[in-house]
C-alpha cells in the first residue's frame, strides 16, 4: 500500500468503492495523478499530426455531440440531467420505470443511488460499453459521460441511453 499512501487523491468521483468486483484491483489512485505523466506529450503529438484546424474541429465536434446528447436526454423519459453540461462531460441520473411516480425526497435519491453501480456492472459483465458513474456532494449516483472522441456520431449517443435503459429498465 506504499503507492496508496504517497499518491493516493482519495478521489471519490473517480474510485467508486461500490463496484462489483475487488477496488483493490484499480491502480489509478496508487499513482501520480492517475497515471496522467504523458499526456502533454500526446497532446503535441497530436498537434503536430492534425494541426491546429484539426483540433479545432475536434473540439467543436465534441461539443456539438455533448449537446446532443444533453437534448436527447431531456427527450426520454426516464433520464435527467445533473446540470446543463459546460462542456463535454454529460452528467445525468436514469430513473428505472419503477421509480418514475415516486415523490422526489430522501428515499428516492437513495434508491436512485443505487441505479447507476448495478447498470454499470450488467454493461461490463455484457461487455457493451463503459460509462462512468459517480456522486457529487449531496448528489446521488450519476452517469458521467465524457465525449472525446471524433469518430463519436450522434447513433453512438442514442445507443448509450438505449443501453443505458435496456439494462435498468427492470431495476
Amino acid at each position: 500500500n506504499l503507492l496508496q499512501r504517497c499518491h493516493s487523491a482519495q478521489a471519490s468521483y473517480l474510485f467508486q468503492q461500490d463496484k462489483f468486483y475487488d477496488v483493490s484491483y484499480d491502480t489509478g489512485d496508487k499513482s501520480i495523478q492517475c497515471s496522467r505523466k504523458p499526456d502533454a506529450f500526446k497532446f503535441w503529438l497530436m498537434w503536430k499530426a492534425i494541426g491546429t484546424k484539426g483540433l479545432e474541429e475536434r473540439v467543436d465536434r465534441a461539443l456539438a455531440m455533448a449537446r446532443y446528447l444533453a437534448e436527447e436526454i431531456k427527450k426520454r423519459d426516464g433520464f435527467r440531467l445533473v446540470m446543463e453540461p459546460e462542456y463535454t462531460n454529460v452528467c445525468f441520473w436514469y430513473i428505472p420505470p419503477s421509480l418514475r411516480d415516486m415523490t422526489d425526497g430522501p428515499e428516492f435519491w437513495k434508491k436512485v443511488h443505487a441505479v447507476a453501480p448495478v447498470v454499470k456492472e450488467r454493461m461490463m459483465k455484457k461487455g457493451s460499453m463503459m460509462v462512468g458513474y459517480q456522486p457529487h456532494g449531496d448528489k446521488a449516483n450519476f452517469f458521467r459521460q465524457i465525449i472525446i472522441s471524433p469518430q463519436v456520431s450522434r447513433q453512438d449517443m442514442d445507443f448509450l441511453l438505449d443501453q443505458i435503459h435496456s439494462l435498468g429498465m427492470d431495476l
